[in-house]
């Protein structure tokens, strides 16, 4: 199989695969899916994703493959899908480099480019998932704050309450958050966003170009892009990557107040995906956003 019968047969991978037909090399593939390297017979590369047990969740991968291909859709680098099955994943292989701040300047454009291509409305057309679980992208015509308070606050603080990831103390502060959101003026209308992008979510390719992988893509707030770069530890030269894009497409007043605010999005998803782990992040995020609204 070289790399053109995989894209006239994408169909028939998980065969080859099966009957180890083709070197499989594993890599690191984030904190869901068993990730791997294929050498075809061509010598070409494709970077597979597959589900580690059982069957993927009913849409899992075909969520990715539609946001990465929107985002490649407004020219910014994200791999091109080859395969996209029921069961696993195929991109182009993009070859690990270094951060550098040539590359982070780059990628602060490229984000003001994806933003800039714009979403028809909150959400987005396919049905999402973030990490493990379930994203309504159900499109919604509802203002920014409302939106964000049902779609990307509420099922998350529900699941982690469950879970026991959050105790009375954090849930309230969150509810209180709620609350606020549903009053919060907000004008920007829908940008083209990634949607989970932590630093682990930029692969610094060998070309010198910052890629976009694992995409939660959907029509959001281009500022909650941008307070997602800031978490665990925040990206290499994050200073080089926001002066860029401010320079690009200037932020609005305030935005660094309203950086937790956009932070508690994907601190819920890790506490309800992760556990307790994240109970004082996202109790400190809370506080600094009802400080903000």
């Amino acid at each position: 199989m070289d790399l053109a019968y995989l894209r006239a047969h994408p169909e028939h991978l998980p065969t080859f695969l099966t009957h180890q037909r083709i070197r499989e090399t594993p890599v690191s593939g984030g904190n869901v899916s068993t990730a791997s390297r294929l050498t075809l017979d061509d010598g070409a590369s494709v970077f597979t994703k597959t589900w580690p047990s059982g069957a993927a969740p009913e849409g899992f991968f075909a969520a990715e493959a539609s946001g990465l291909a929107w985002l490649r859709e407004a020219g910014v680098p994200a791999p091109e899908v080859i395969v996209a099955l029921p069961t696993m994943i195929a991109t182009e292989w993009i070859e690990p480099g270094e951060p550098t701040p040539a590359a982070a300047e780059q990628l602060g454009r490229d984000l003001a480019r994806l933003h800039r291509a714009g979403a028809d409305a909150f959400g987005a057309a396919w049905a999402g998932y973030i990490g493990p679980l379930g994203l309504d992208n159900t499109p919604s015509p509802e203002p920014w704050g409302r939106w964000f308070a049902e779609r990307r606050l509420l099922p998350y603080l529900k699941v982690s309450v469950d879970r026991g990831a959050l105790s009375a103390t954090e849930a309230a502060l969150v509810e209180r958050v709620l609350q606020g959101l549903e009053t919060y003026a907000e004008g920007e209308p829908p940008s083209r966003t990634h949607g989970d992008l932590w630093p682990g979510n930029i692969l610094w390719g060998a070309d010198g170009r910052a890629w976009l992988i694992d995409p939660a893509a959907h029509g959001g707030h281009r500022e909650t892009d941008l307070a997602e770069l800031t978490l665990f530890g925040g990206a290499p030269h994050l200073s080089s990557i926001i002066g860029a894009y401010d320079e690009s497409y200037p932020l609005g007043d305030g935005w660094r107040e309203r950086v937790p605010m956009h932070q508690l999005h994907l601190l819920l998803v890790h506490a309800a995906a992760f556990g307790a782990g994240y109970r004082g992040s996202v109790r400190s995020a809370a506080e600094s956003t009802l400080r903000a609204l």
